[in-house]
């Protein structure tokens, strides 16, 4: 905060701007005056991203949902839960895992028969077609197909058809290893036509094409895509995300250009989805249906035998009814036949069941109903042991035997079928008991038939035998009934929430977006290559860099001399260039005070950097001032003041010091008052030696107190070493550094020469200023001299900022 400022809260606008406020300007005002490359760069950056919204295939969002719920606790389970035979409850990542399997996808894609994609050209693109397509393509998979490149149909006539290669490669599917494609570069040819509904057939391809709408001249492009490819390539393209974290809803989604594909396929796959969930469900149901299946057709041909003898039997021998005593005896034997058929069919249901626990093969489990039995730790270790292993058959989909998942399911498969195996030779071992029981009353009471009538006795035999299978007949037809009233109820415990359905815009390309970030690469590009092209810059451009990098101050910029007058301080005095010369010519004052004769030494590090015509101008502004003034020559090595004075440059300098001519013999006087000029003379073969000389000394100590000023045109310092030399002619030396030509290694031999070669009073120049580094305020930084605009003192007036941004430099 400036001390001085009674009002700290206000800016001064007579203070100069804090520094950083100047270099923020500086660098906005650097690439600000480059806009209309900046906007050029935008503009086409901007119709560039136009031209791919237009021409992009659309890519289109389809979603659906899916209700994940858990299967309710079994009934009796709570009988095993310490032991650790609960099935795991199914979660959301196992469901994810699930519906983004490769055997889902494939179900999926050989349910809707997508095996051809169609494609129709339309203005350099081509844009698949799903729902009618013109032709209908019939592909042999049992051959050998080229998938994945892209065949070209055109349409001579209602009936025939041109085919072709539209690439110069194909990848090969195997049906004896369809998950290993080989490229094949050489193509076999094609007939010239061929016709609607023929095989078109060659080493790597068998193909029908049917005609359904095309017309002659239509052209379609094919693709054939293998059930395993396609089926890899969807998987990867499925996301399933769960809605949050807290509920179990989870969102399928496909982006694809055809909505109509993308909506079909989603649905085919959450119904096979839920078809293979029902079919895992439905398993032991199924296996007991056929079960029973297997022993009704058995016991249905001894039910019909027994039915036929017992009809005989009665009408042969007129007996249709029994005797008081045998009806009592046939009931007690009645029920005892029925208890150890019952008793049988239980047997080899459990042996049965021990079968396939010690064979492993669970898949065949049956329903515990059918045995009869109530014990609920049997039917809920056989529903634990059944869901299990169809759980873990839905895992296998996603995770390798190796996985935690898979470890801790086969676990808890082992701990079940140990415990249902204990269980089964339990209920085996009574069964046994049971039956020896049953066969030991049945003993007894046939005894007591024995006592009756011959006839009668044999009735009953043939009755008894009807009625055991009659009985056993209605027993299985009511379990099979069960089971299939069971089969029918079973549900999938997951539910589709909402069906497929593509958003009504796409999600690529997002054209807002893309016009945005067109513009701004555009802009990133153009400023990009600006600032990387300033940093390799290595020429001298910005004025505040140079007075930073100096080891002497920046007495004054000198603009550009837009006309061909070497002389412009002459010429035109109103110009900026002549202002800038006077401003100098001011500031010497503070220079070299209290001196009446002045020499001034003007150099730089190369040709070409404006030294003399710095010279000359400023020679030309001391004799407008009345000051007796000479401008000397002294670059003997490429003189060019003669040129721009038009004088022949028969005589000068060298003459004086190799021929010993008297200096004012040498001297050319000029059209200007007060201004005179010796030049450099007859370039000399030893141009160092001859400024070496003491009589160069004698000639400048008489020039010094003949005139009033007295300018040194001198050689590069940077090129030549008879400049150090000259220095101690001069009461002030300028070094002049050129905007735009001068390479920034300039700076170091300036430096060099204050540091090392002990030169005093020494200040720089930057001639020819056009490029405005500055942020709109003229050429200066703030400088009370140099290059800077005095409006309605100067012919040329300072254009406004984006005039002069428009401005070659």
């Amino acid at each position: 905060m400036n001390s001085n400022n009674p009002y700290p809260l206000f800016n001064d606008p007579f203070l100069p701007p804090h520094e950083d406020d100047v270099e923020l300007k500086v660098v906005l005002f650097n690439y600000l005056k480059y806009w209309p490359f900046i906007l050029l760069c935008s503009l086409i950056c901007l119709f560039g991203a136009f031209l791919f919204n237009k021409y992009a295939t659309p890519i289109y969002k389809v979603e659906s949902s899916v209700i994940v719920a858990d299967e309710p606790q079994a009934l009796g389970a709570d009988l095993f839960d310490a032991v650790g035979l609960l099935p795991i409850k199914t979660n959301v990542e196992n469901e994810i895992g699930i519906l983004k399997s490769y055997s889902l996808a494939e179900e999926a894609i050989s349910a809707l028969g997508l095996d051809v994609f169609y494609f129709e050209e339309d203005f350099f693109i081509s844009k698949q077609v799903y729902s009618s397509p013109l032709i209908y393509v019939d592909v042999d998979w049992g051959h050998y197909q080229a998938v994945s490149g892209h065949i070209s149909i055109d349409v001579i006539d209602d009936g025939q058809f041109e085919i072709d290669w539209e690439e110069s490669e194909y990848e090969i599917f195997n049906p004896l290893d369809p998950f290993y494609k080989t490229l094949r570069e050489v193509l076999p040819d094609f007939r010239s036509s061929y016709m609607f509904g023929e095989y078109i057939e060659n080493e790597i391809l068998r193909i029908k094409v049917d005609n359904k709408s095309a017309k002659k001249g239509d052209k379609i492009l094919i693709q054939l895509m293998d059930t395993p490819s396609l089926s890899l390539f969807l998987r990867e393209k499925i996301n399933v995300t769960p809605i949050n974290k807290q509920a179990s809803i989870l969102s399928v989604s496909l982006e694809t250009p055809v909505r109509k594909l993308g909506e079909e396929y989603l649905n085919m796959l959450m119904e096979v989805y839920l078809q293979r969930e029902l079919k895992e469900k439905n398993r032991a149901a199924e296996n007991t249906i056929r079960f029973i299946e297997d022993q009704l057709s058995g016991i249905s041909d001894s039910l019909a035998f027994f039915e036929g003898n017992l009809e005989r039997y009665r009408s042969e021998n007129r007996t249709f009814n029994l005797s008081q005593e045998g009806t009592q005896i046939f009931s007690r034997l009645q029920e005892l036949e029925k208890d150890k058929s019952l008793a049988e069919i239980n047997l080899k249901y459990f042996q049965s069941l021990q079968n396939y626990i010690t064979n492993d093969n669970v898949q065949d489990l049956m329903a515990p109903s059918i045995s009869g039995s109530t014990d609920p730790l049997l039917q809920n270790l056989v529903v634990t042991l059944s869901e299990l292993q169809a759980e873990k058959s839905r895992l296998s989909y996603n995770f390798s035997d190796q996985a935690p998942a898979m470890r801790e399911i086969n676990n808890q498969i082992r701990n079940t079928k140990k415990a249902l195996q204990e269980n089964v030779t339990s209920f085996i071992q009574n069964t046994n008991t049971f039956l020896t029981e049953i066969n030991a009353q049945i003993r007894r009471v046939e005894r007591e038939i024995n006592v009756l009538p011959e006839t009668e006795r044999r009735l009953l035999g043939i009755q008894r035998k009807f009625t055991v299978n009659e009985n056993i007949y209605l027993y299985l037809l009511q379990k099979r009934a069960e089971s299939e009233i069971t089969r029918a109820s079973n549900m999938p415990k997951n539910a589709i929430l909402d069906f497929a359905r593509a958003g009504q815009k796409p999600v690529f390309p997002r054209k807002i977006i893309n016009l945005i970030i067109g513009f701004f690469i555009g802009m990133f590009f153009s400023i990009g290559y600006i600032t990387i092209r300033d940093f390799l810059n290595t020429k001298i451009e910005d004025p505040k860099e140079l007075e930073k990098q100096i080891k002497t101050p920046l007495i004054g910029m000198i603009g550009r001399n837009h006309g061909n007058d070497p002389k412009p301080v002459l010429h035109n005095p109103r110009s900026s260039v002549t202002e800038s010369f006077r401003n100098i010519r001011a500031d010497m004052s503070y220079l070299s005070p209290s001196k009446d004769h002045l020499t001034i030494l003007f150099t730089s590090s190369i040709s070409g950097e404006g030294k003399t015509f710095a010279s000359i101008n400023m020679a030309s502004v001391y004799s407008l001032l009345g000051k007796k003034t000479i401008l000397i020559g002294l670059d003997l090595r490429k003189p060019k003041i003669a040129e721009e004075f038009g004088f022949s440059n028969d005589i000068g300098i060298s003459s004086c010091l190799s021929k010993g001519m008297p200096w004012k013999e040498v001297i050319k006087h000029t059209k200007y008052d007060n201004l005179d000029v010796i030049l450099s003379g007859p370039v000399p073969p030893n141009p160092a030696e001859l400024l070496l000389q003491d009589k160069f000394s004698q000639i400048m100590s008489e020039i010094k107190e003949e005139y009033d000023v007295v300018i040194l045109d001198c050689p590069p310092a940077g090129l030549v070493s008879e400049t150090k030399e000259l220095f101690n002619y001069s009461d002030v030396n300028f070094y002049i550094f050129r905007q735009g030509f001068s390479h920034k290694s300039n700076i170091q031999v300036l430096n060099n020469l204050i540091e090392k070669g002990g030169v005093n009073k020494v200040y720089a120049l930057l001639n020819d200023v056009h490029i405005d580094k500055g942020y709109g305020f003229g050429y200066g930084y703030g400088y009370g001299y140099g290059y800077s605009s005095h409006y309605g003192y100067h012919d040329e007036i300072q254009l406004p900022w984006w005039k002069r941004a428009l401005r070659r430099r």
